[in-house]
């Protein structure tokens, strides 16, 4: 088996040279753009936003940018997507889509239906290879390339519905993989193709003795959780002792910070932790090594990037766009601004705004980081507060306080001018106290907050519950497990079903 190791090593060293010889830059992402839109140009939206023309123009990117307006996904879908998928041939994109991935997100709303077509599923393959091939910065000996990798996933088993196949993307990937990578892919398909949570974390438990792991890759709360379990159940002082080889942790979808303590006490040793960006829409970006802060943007691989500031001058208070048209390009952004994140790719979304906030860290290198999302921030009365700006305060209060928050939710209370939050917290502790030093990081890193807190804001209003109350929450929506993540910032819906959960917990105790 070390000659298999030595060949994955050198196949990956070789596809890493030829990668890295490429490099990127804004060149790329015009290639890019002229090739989607030359492919596209007979299809019923090519015709109708006159790509012909388009691609005629001196600057082909300005003259795109005026004629296909920015869209999420509501009116996406009303407008173009819903024809799509019923079945209609040469409309957002040539040919028949057959495939859609269904994508709930956070925000409470029904699942979305994901385009993802053949160009996409062959992006995906060889940006997958590519990722594997930046391991070699890591200097892993070549016996790791030999061993297995668990993907913690939703489920793998895919619905046909008229005219076309859906499912998670995960299933839709698992069945384009190839013959070579699938011994090396945990759990097999009779698992992974399981929805219910709990019947798949139970018999991943019962087979973890048997895998041989190197690469863990999935959402933080939910693989650790899988690691505990099987630390638990075997009675392990580590993961490391039923899978000594286990040297790398990809994650993405929730920042990690929260649960880097957790994943300290259940392994035995440090192990690479790298950050990926990839999404129903598409794989965006990875992060090349862990010293780097930020994830390297993908710009030959499908997807046209363009970037919103996320302002007054561009975003309503609501979080809409002001002009449906104006945007920047990679060349015109700039380091540490918040922009939101529109992409055009080769399945067929032109000039989808994604909902996600990224920063750039490296303008040189193109790379990253996810900030937060364009409806999870809190602006009752101007404080634009970011999903970053809360884990950063977060952060700082786990620090002086000596308190491990795991899970937090907080929601916009109208009435009361305020906000309200409640964090996950496993030991007793002073609850005003924690608000008043929330409050006060909140105000040294965000100005507007800090402005008006002295006028028309309330202090925090802050209440800690168990860490295991999110997750049974999560249950209760029939969310558990996989793919799904909590609401960071409720909606009001979600505020009020939180509430209620909240006070049927609270009877249960005294009961």
């Amino acid at each position: 088996m070390q000659i298999v190791g030595r060949l994955i090593k050198k196949t990956a060293e070789i596809g890493h040279k030829r990668s890295s010889k490429k490099g990127f830059s804004f060149e790329n992402q015009s290639s890019t753009l002229f090739k989607l839109i030359e492919f596209a140009k007979k299809t019923n939206f090519g015709k109708s936003h006159q790509f012909g023309d388009v691609l005629e123009h001196s600057d082909f990117i300005e003259e795109y940018q005026k004629n296909v307006p920015i869209m999420e996904y509501e009116k996406f879908y009303q407008t173009w997507l819903h024809r799509t998928i019923d079945g209609v041939k040469d409309n957002t994109w040539p040919g028949h889509v057959k495939h859609f991935a269904l994508s709930s997100g956070t925000t409470g709303s029904p699942s979305k239906r994901i385009p993802v077509s053949q160009q996409m599923i062959r992006s995906f393959q060889k940006t997958s290879i590519k990722q594997m091939a930046t391991l070699l910065n890591l200097n892993l000996p070549p016996a790791f390339f030999q061993k297995s990798i668990l993907t913690v996933g939703g489920s793998t088993k895919l619905q046909k519905i008229e005219n076309h196949i859906e499912g998670d993307l995960s299933g839709i990937l698992k069945k384009h993989t190839t013959w070579i990578v699938s011994p090396f892919t945990r759990p097999g398909t009779k698992t992974t193709n399981l929805k219910d949570w709990n019947k798949k974390l139970e018999i991943m438990v019962q087979e973890a003795p048997s895998w041989d792991i190197g690469i863990v890759a999935g959402v933080p709360s939910w693989c650790i959780m899988l690691m505990e379990r099987i630390v638990e159940h075997y009675q392990l002082k580590s993961i490391h002792d039923i899978w000594p080889n286990f040297q790398v942790y990809v994650h993405g979808g929730v920042f990690i910070q929260p649960y880097l303590k957790r994943l300290e006490r259940v392994v035995g040793q440090p192990v690479h932790l790298l950050n990926t960006y990839l999404a129903s829409e598409g794989y965006f970006a990875y992060q090349l090594s862990p010293e780097k802060e930020g994830m390297q943007l993908l710009l030959n691989a499908g997807i046209f990037y363009e970037f919103v500031p996320f302002n007054a001058e561009y975003f309503n208070a609501d979080g809409s766009l002001k002009n449906k048209y104006n945007a920047l390009t990679l060349k015109q952004v700039e380091k540490g601004v918040d922009y939101a994140l529109v992409i055009t790719t080769n399945a067929g979304l032109w000039r989808y705004i994604l909902g996600d906030l990224v920063q750039f860290t490296d303008l040189e290198n193109c790379e990253i980081k996810i900030t937060g999302r364009i409806k999870q921030y809190l602006s009752l009365v101007g404080e634009h507060v970011s999903l970053d700006n809360m884990q950063e305060a977060l952060n700082a209060v786990s620090a002086e306080k000596d308190v491990e928050i795991q899970e937090y939710c907080v929601f916009a209370d109208p009435i009361r001018q305020g906000h309200v939050w409640t964090l996950g917290v496993d030991k007793s502790v002073d609850a005003e106290a924690i608000s008043v030093c929330l409050d006060r990081h909140l105000a040294a890193l965000n100005d507007d907050y800090a402005s008006v807190r002295k006028y028309n804001l309330k202090q925090p209003e802050l209440q800690c519950i168990p860490t295991e109350y999110f997750y049974e929450f999560m249950e209760k929506l029939g969310k558990l497990g996989s793919q799904n993540k909590f609401p960071r910032v409720m909606n009001e819906h979600q505020a009020t079903q939180w509430k209620q959960f909240l006070k049927e917990k609270k009877q249960e105790v005294k009961a």
